[in-house]
């Protein structure tokens, strides 16, 4: 009898032992934006349940600064609690939060990150690693712009706008801010509308441009509704514009010999014309 209950009593200790231990569980709860886009910035949030027990002592949780993730100078990956300092009514559990930019080189879909966690209370002093998905949508456009035509005459300059990335584009505006290149009478911003992946429109301004680099503002709304801006710089050179106006506003000779051939013999019908007519009132 003496032995059962010695027995009862030894598993009521293991059992306390056992419910007492450290369990750690990681939850990602939150991603904003979700997709993620490459080269921006995005929220994640962890939840690190069972801090509550006070035989966690302290907690470290890191969420590992690997691709596709960049964190910025002198910003933190590790988050450090005490355990077993929570009251009721409130949440017991350790939130992690980060702000952190994705690679430019993320690709689309799911990219696994990792985070690593550790109690003080585990002699062994080994981290657990568990592994969690970043959902990246690439929606951000670039373009190619080239001056296309200037005509001196009319002081129209025409750009090309080339989209080279396999997103499309709504409301694509062309701006030309105020610079020392180039000098534009009336509006300097043009509204070119919509532009499919690599498709390509113009955009014409009434301008005085010098040679040199010119700067333009590209701005338009991507395939989830964000604006977004970025700037492109085009060179501008005179002479490759200058021979297409001589040609167009001289007259070839050619011309020239067409023209007097059609007066010559228009002037030649209206003499013979009046020839006639003087001959026929003699006659009467």
């Amino acid at each position: 009898m003496k032995k059962e209950i010695m027995f009862i009593f030894l598993c009521l200790i293991m059992l306390g032992f056992v419910s007492g231990a450290c369990k750690l569980d990681v939850t990602m709860i939150n991603q904003d934006p979700y997709s993620a886009v490459p080269g921006e910035y995005v929220k994640l949030v962890f939840q690190v349940d069972g801090v509550e027990n006070p035989d966690c002592k302290e907690v470290t949780f890191e969420l590992i600064p690997q691709y596709p993730l960049v964190f910025d100078p002198n910003t933190s990956s590790i988050r450090k609690v005490s355990s077993g300092n929570y009251k009721r009514g409130y949440l017991s559990a350790l939130i992690a939060t980060y702000k952190v930019r994705v690679d430019w080189d993320a690709l689309d879909g799911d990219n696994p990150i990792d985070v690593r966690y550790w109690s003080s209370s585990d002699s062994t002093d080994s981290w657990t690693v568990e592994q969690f998905n970043l959902n990246v949508e690439n929606v951000i456009a670039d373009f190619e712009v080239y001056v296309k035509d200037y005509d001196e005459t009319t002081r129209i300059i025409t750009f090309e706008i080339l989209n080279i990335e396999n997103n499309d584009v709504e409301a694509l505006t062309i701006e030309v801010p105020k610079q020392d290149n180039i000098s534009i009478k009336g509006s300097n911003k043009n509204i070119v509308g919509d532009l499919d992946s690599n498709e390509y429109t113009t955009a014409e301004f009434e301008a005085i441009p010098k040679d040199g680099e010119i700067s333009l503002k590209i701005t338009y709304t991507d395939e989830i509704g964000v604006r977004r801006s970025l700037e492109k710089i085009v060179v501008f050179d005179s002479s490759y514009f200058n021979g297409r106006i001589a040609d167009q506003t001289s007259t070839p000779w050619l011309t020239y010999i067409i023209i007097l051939v059609v007066l010559f013999f228009v002037g030649r019908w209206i003499w013979k014309r009046r020839k006639r007519k003087h001959h026929e009132e003699k006659r009467r």
